[in-house]
């Protein structure tokens, strides 16, 4: 454990003083109950034998089994949970115990208690399991090609810093087993499963994948994938990243709809910052604006939480860009990249959004890309990440690369939330080389993504000038002023200015539409 305390749900349990606590109420345990849940607390997540726990909690002791039983019992009704229905404390049958909803990443030395001595709140993130895939081949030899995609995918979806995912040992007990989903969930004590089948013919590939909710056995996503096997690691490491950008957005969603069915009074800060989601990437300061009192609360329960800082950097990247430049809002948006990069150094999304702002407001270039670079390091294919960066990348007049990592993002989620800010990169960075039918086929495209947003209008705009589309060209400039009344191409340039040469030819096409300087 990496620290004296470990938190799951509304338990906070105090290693150093042997105590358990439901919120702020102490939870009476007998002495080996509690060194039973501890060891359970201390295996992360991850199924413990019965014969690793008799052997940690009754060194060289022969103990009937029976004796572990009682205080699981003892534990279970501690919890207030039955065994039928566990919410934390699960028996994997035949095998041992898990305790889920541990927040590993948060294990603190000493928690901060505010509000009256209540514990800071720490976020119990959601549980997803990957399934062994079925081998649907007639060669049984083609099974380490199925069980090598769900490790990839696995490993993929623990970079995505508010999931857990189940370790590869628990996931691997129901390989050859015909078992109801919702039974697996329960058994495991996750919210979504991955399961999927591979059928390899000849030099050919056929992969199949789910995304369901454990709970009901609903399914929230399905996709079905044939390749050529011309390489057959690089064509598993390409549909590892496909399933794990597409199931993320859609993890996203659901859980924000779960939040909602949420009493406001039990909200903790991932849940504040699932709320806030929808309105940070509103992009406008009106739309951004109702993020920030839920991303400042859940700082408040939690002032570790990178996403929160990330969030928070990215509306007031919003506020100081499109209302007013206000000194303030840019020194609070820097300061708040600079957190997020500091708590989270392994999360993709948090890096890149902490990136984009550094670009845009700090006008670190060599930091932020060093950022971006990182972020793709750790997850490649993390959408957030390759348009954010696609777009800095075209303003920098590095087309090249913001055109592949367009391409990318859109290969990995083509309807993607964000796709608008792809679009903008790709009709950036053709603006930038003279394609410009390309520039406005991609322009048209970002401002259907996002009509509200003033920026694909500039784009659209300034590309229909160069190809010749005046009065389409001055219609566009119209909507734009539309949306935002008070642009202005030198207070956009404080932003995106970072290469002169890049910006003065999108300049030179608005000041043809007559768009103010």
């Amino acid at each position: 454990m990496a620290g004296s305390e470990c938190r799951f749900g509304p338990f906070r349990l105090d290693l150093a003083n042997r105590k358990l606590f439901r919120d702020t109420i102490e939870v009476p345990l007998k002495s080996r109950a509690f060194e039973v849940l501890a060891v359970l607390a201390q295996a992360h997540g991850e199924e413990v034998s019965k014969d690793a726990i008799l052997e940690k909690v009754w060194p060289g002791t022969v103990v009937e089994e029976n004796n572990l039983q009682v205080h699981i019992s003892a534990l279970r009704k501690a919890l207030r949970e039955p065994r039928e229905r566990p919410v934390h404390l699960f028996t994997i049958p035949g095998r041992g115990y898990r305790l889920v909803g541990i927040d590993s990443d948060r294990s603190v030395t000493a928690a901060p208690i505010r509000n009256g001595g209540n514990a800071a709140a720490v976020a119990d993130r959601p549980c997803i399991a990957v399934l062994p895939f079925q081998n649907m081949s007639s060669d049984p030899s083609q099974e380490y090609f199925a069980d090598g995609m769900v490790e990839d995918i696995a490993n993929g979806l623990s970079r995505i810093r508010w999931l857990s995912v189940t370790g590869r040992t628990s996931s691997f007990a129901y390989k050859h087993k015909a078992l109801d989903l919702r039974q697996i969930g329960r058994e495991l004590g996750v919210r979504y499963l991955v399961e999927g089948s591979v059928r390899k013919v000849d030099d050919r590939v056929r992969i199949s994948a789910q995304l369901v909710e454990a709970g009901t056995g609903n399914q929230i996503w399905a996709e079905r994938y044939d390749r050529r096997l011309t390489d057959i690691f690089s064509v598993q490491d390409e549909i590892a990243m496909n399933i794990v950008g597409a199931i993320e957005p859609g993890l996203r969603s659901i859980e924000l709809e779960r939040v909602k069915r949420k009493p406001p009074q039990n909200f903790d800060a991932y849940d504040l910052v699932l709320q806030a989601l929808p309105y940070i990437y509103s992009l406008m300061p009106d739309g951004s604006a109702p993020a920030i009192p839920l991303l400042e609360r859940a700082l408040s329960l939690d002032p570790t939480y990178a996403f929160a800082h990330a969030g928070l950097a990215w509306c007031f990247h919003i506020r100081f860009s499109r209302a007013g430049l206000d000194p303030e809002d840019k020194r609070r948006s820097i300061h708040h990249a600079h957190k997020a990069v500091s708590g989270a150094p392994n999360d993709a999304t948090t890096l890149a959004i902490a990136a984009f702002v550094i670009w845009f407001d700090e006008h670190d270039t060599k930091l932020a890309f060093d950022l971006f670079d990182r972020a793709l390091d750790i997850s490649g294919s993390n959408v957030i990440a390759l348009c954010t960066s696609a777009v800095a990348l075209a303003w920098s007049g590095r087309n090249d690369l913001a055109l592949e990592r367009a391409q990318r993002a859109l290969k990995v989620s083509p309807f993607d939330s964000l796709r608008y800010l792809t679009y903008q990169a790709i009709c950036g960075a053709n603006f930038n080389v003279g394609r410009y039918a390309e520039a406005v086929a991609a322009g048209r495209r970002a401002v259907e993504a996002n009509p509200n947003f003033s920026v694909p209008h500039a784009y659209l705009a300034a590309a229909l000038v160069m190809a010749g589309q005046m009065e389409d060209a001055c219609r566009e400039a119209q909507a734009l002023l539309q949306v935002d009344p008070n642009f202005r191409i030198s207070r956009f340039q404080v932003t995106v200015g970072v290469n002169p040469a890049v910006f003065s030819r999108f300049a030179d096409a608005w000041k043809k539409v007559g768009l103010p300087n």
